[in-house]
């Protein structure tokens, strides 16, 4: 394990010196299956892999948010052993902020303001640093980010594409539990009765696939259909329904190409996501 960006870059150096291909994999810790299938893709297709554990504090607009995310680095180190690590990078805020909150951060433009932008004021901007200097810290490489996540996996590719990083981001599938939930690190914050009716989000999701694989082109349709599905979950609380062009995340009226529905609730204090690509007919 590493505690310092010197020594990241140093391993990383070292193993690009001797013909070895990097593969980070970059989380906020709390490790689930999720992040297995990232660090087994990581470790089937690069020689040194780099998984690092921080969670971001720039990336939470709400402290209290910050404070109760879930935290367990003995068994993070534990996992990412079992799958084949050979770096685990686990920085402690001052050694990714030394000067204290970066005066100089990434800008994730218009992307950055929608959706997961527009219900978390600044989010974006938090990840995009952060991302940027796991980056710097490893240098070139393949990254490797859950799906689950797909605005942010899109800002993070707009960040590379157009500032010109030496990394190749690397998008892997949504994994779920039996029931349709998407594991994440939030999920262990679930009572038994929000646990029980978390579901309703992919149920959402596939009532709009559905009708887009039967030929529904009007998005209005489909999101009122997600809406109506979350609506009638009584522990749950719509942030946004949505459904936007897979490449810009812009919503959109009529679906005429790639398309992605998006859902977000609140099942009390924890806020979780989910998005399925949907079909064409």
């Amino acid at each position: 394990m590493t505690r310092t960006v010197e020594a990241t870059l140093r391993a990383c150096e070292a193993a690009r010196a001797q013909g070895r291909t990097v593969g980070l994999v970059p989380t906020m810790g709390a490790f689930h299956q999720g992040h297995r299938s990232l660090m087994r893709r990581a470790r089937a297709e690069r020689g040194l892999v780099v998984v690092s554990i921080f969670v971001n504090p720039l990336q939470f607009g709400d402290p209290a948010d910050l404070e109760r995310y879930p935290r367990d680095e003995a068994a993070d180190l534990e996992v990412a052993d079992a799958e084949g690590a050979d770096v685990v990078f686990a920085p402690q805020v001052e050694a990714m902020y030394p000067n204290g909150e970066p005066q100089v951060t990434v800008d994730p433009g218009p992307l950055g303001d929608r959706l997961e932008g527009a219900a978390r004021p600044g989010h974006f901007r938090g990840v995009a640093t952060v991302v940027a200097k796991l980056f710097a810290t490893v240098g070139p490489c393949a990254a490797y980010f859950g799906e689950k996540d797909a605005q942010q996996l899109a800002v993070i590719r707009a960040m590379v594409r157009d500032l010109s990083m030496p990394v190749d981001v690397r998008c892997c599938p949504v994994v779920r539990q039996p029931d349709g939930l998407a594991l994440s690190s939030r999920n262990r914050l679930l009572t038994a009765e929000q646990r029980e009716a978390a579901p309703c989000l992919f149920l959402a999701l596939s009532s709009a696939a559905e009708l887009s694989r039967g030929g529904e082109r009007d998005a209005d349709v489909l999101v009122a259909a997600m809406a109506r599905e979350i609506g009638a979950t009584l522990q749950a609380r719509i942030d946004y329904v949505a459904v936007v062009d897979d490449a810009t995340f812009e919503q959109v009226e009529t679906i005429v190409g790639p398309a992605r529905a998006l859902v977000s609730a609140r099942f009390g204090d924890v806020r979780l996501i989910d998005t399925l690509l949907l079909p064409t007919p």
